[in-house]
Protein backbone atom coordinates (compact mmCIF):
# COMPACT_ATOMS: atom_id res chain seq x y z
CA UNK A 1 0.00 0.00 0.00
CA UNK A 2 1.63 3.64 -0.95
CA UNK A 3 1.71 6.18 1.77
CA UNK A 4 -0.83 8.06 -0.34
CA UNK A 5 -3.14 5.46 -0.07
CA UNK A 6 -3.31 4.67 3.60
CA UNK A 7 -3.03 8.78 4.39
CA UNK A 8 -6.58 8.39 2.10
CA UNK A 9 -7.96 5.41 3.66
CA UNK A 10 -6.85 7.56 7.31
CA UNK A 11 -9.31 9.87 6.00
CA UNK A 12 -12.03 8.21 4.74
CA UNK A 13 -12.10 6.07 8.32
CA UNK A 14 -11.88 9.41 10.16
CA UNK A 15 -13.99 10.92 8.33
CA UNK A 16 -16.51 7.85 8.52
CA UNK A 17 -16.62 7.79 12.29
CA UNK A 18 -17.37 11.68 12.69
CA UNK A 19 -19.97 11.28 10.51
CA UNK A 20 -21.58 8.63 12.52
CA UNK A 21 -21.17 9.97 15.48
CA UNK A 22 -22.51 13.42 14.68
CA UNK A 23 -25.69 11.37 13.39
CA UNK A 24 -26.46 9.93 16.93
CA UNK A 25 -25.79 12.93 18.59
CA UNK A 26 -28.66 14.65 16.37
CA UNK A 27 -31.59 16.19 18.14
CA UNK A 28 -34.78 13.94 17.77
CA UNK A 29 -36.15 16.83 16.34
CA UNK A 30 -35.98 20.38 15.40
CA UNK A 31 -38.32 23.77 15.02
CA UNK A 32 -39.29 24.16 11.39
CA UNK A 33 -42.20 27.57 10.60
CA UNK A 34 -42.29 27.68 14.35
CA UNK A 35 -43.34 24.39 15.18
CA UNK A 36 -41.58 20.94 16.07
CA UNK A 37 -40.93 18.40 13.75
CA UNK A 38 -39.59 14.74 13.64
CA UNK A 39 -36.85 13.97 11.29
CA UNK A 40 -38.89 13.15 8.51
CA UNK A 41 -40.72 17.04 8.85
CA UNK A 42 -43.67 15.81 10.77
CA UNK A 43 -45.46 17.91 13.41
CA UNK A 44 -45.23 16.97 16.33
CA UNK A 45 -48.01 17.27 18.79
CA UNK A 46 -48.63 17.21 22.83
CA UNK A 47 -51.21 16.16 24.96
CA UNK A 48 -53.31 17.78 27.65
CA UNK A 49 -53.52 14.41 29.67
CA UNK A 50 -50.07 14.25 29.92
CA UNK A 51 -50.10 15.58 33.25
CA UNK A 52 -47.96 13.74 35.44
CA UNK A 53 -43.51 14.71 34.92
CA UNK A 54 -41.95 11.74 32.87
CA UNK A 55 -45.24 9.53 32.11
CA UNK A 56 -46.91 9.16 28.18
CA UNK A 57 -51.15 8.47 29.08
CA UNK A 58 -51.64 8.00 25.42
CA UNK A 59 -51.23 4.12 25.37
CA UNK A 60 -52.86 1.25 23.45
CA UNK A 61 -55.79 2.75 21.02
CA UNK A 62 -54.51 6.74 21.72
CA UNK A 63 -51.23 5.51 20.64
CA UNK A 64 -52.16 3.56 17.60
CA UNK A 65 -53.69 7.14 16.54
CA UNK A 66 -50.61 9.04 18.22
CA UNK A 67 -47.85 7.91 17.46
CA UNK A 68 -45.20 8.58 20.12
CA UNK A 69 -41.90 9.98 18.57
CA UNK A 70 -39.94 6.85 20.19
CA UNK A 71 -36.60 6.79 21.10
CA UNK A 72 -33.94 4.01 20.44
CA UNK A 73 -33.39 1.94 24.26
CA UNK A 74 -31.00 3.11 25.92
CA UNK A 75 -31.71 6.71 24.65
CA UNK A 76 -30.45 9.27 27.81
CA UNK A 77 -31.57 12.96 28.06
CA UNK A 78 -29.75 15.67 26.45
CA UNK A 79 -30.32 19.38 26.97
CA UNK A 80 -33.97 19.89 26.57
CA UNK A 81 -34.86 16.45 25.93
CA UNK A 82 -35.85 13.67 28.66
CA UNK A 83 -36.62 10.22 27.60
CA UNK A 84 -40.18 8.28 29.20
CA UNK A 85 -40.60 5.25 29.51
CA UNK A 86 -43.95 3.91 28.60
CA UNK A 87 -46.48 1.40 29.68
CA UNK A 88 -45.04 -0.94 27.27
CA UNK A 89 -41.68 -0.72 28.35
CA UNK A 90 -40.66 1.17 24.80
CA UNK A 91 -39.10 5.17 24.92
CA UNK A 92 -40.62 8.12 23.86
CA UNK A 93 -39.12 11.32 23.58
CA UNK A 94 -40.29 14.30 25.39
CA UNK A 95 -39.10 18.12 24.99
CA UNK A 96 -39.51 20.39 28.07
CA UNK A 97 -41.45 16.95 30.43
CA UNK A 98 -43.96 16.97 27.86
CA UNK A 99 -44.40 13.51 25.68
CA UNK A 100 -43.98 14.08 22.04
CA UNK A 101 -46.19 12.33 19.43
CA UNK A 102 -47.22 12.08 15.48
CA UNK A 103 -50.72 11.88 14.17
CA UNK A 104 -51.77 9.32 11.97
CA UNK A 105 -53.95 11.83 9.85
CA UNK A 106 -50.90 14.01 8.74
CA UNK A 107 -49.89 12.60 5.43
CA UNK A 108 -46.92 14.63 4.50
CA UNK A 109 -44.40 17.03 6.05
CA UNK A 110 -46.21 19.81 7.65
CA UNK A 111 -49.60 18.93 7.71
CA UNK A 112 -51.10 19.74 10.87
CA UNK A 113 -54.52 17.86 10.72
CA UNK A 114 -54.27 16.94 14.63
CA UNK A 115 -54.19 20.53 16.15
CA UNK A 116 -56.65 20.93 18.55
CA UNK A 117 -58.20 17.63 18.40
CA UNK A 118 -60.56 17.25 21.44
CA UNK A 119 -59.66 19.79 22.45
CA UNK A 120 -56.03 18.08 24.04
CA UNK A 121 -54.06 17.81 21.32
CA UNK A 122 -51.42 20.79 20.33
CA UNK A 123 -48.48 20.99 18.02
CA UNK A 124 -45.56 21.38 19.78
CA UNK A 125 -43.50 24.56 19.83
Amino acid sequence: MTKISKTLLGLLTAAALATSGMAFAADPAMVKDGMMVDQKGMTLYTFDKDTTAGKSMCNDKCSENWPPLMAPAGAKAMGNWSVVKRDDGTMQWASGGKPLYTFKMDKKAGDMNGDGKGDVWHVAK
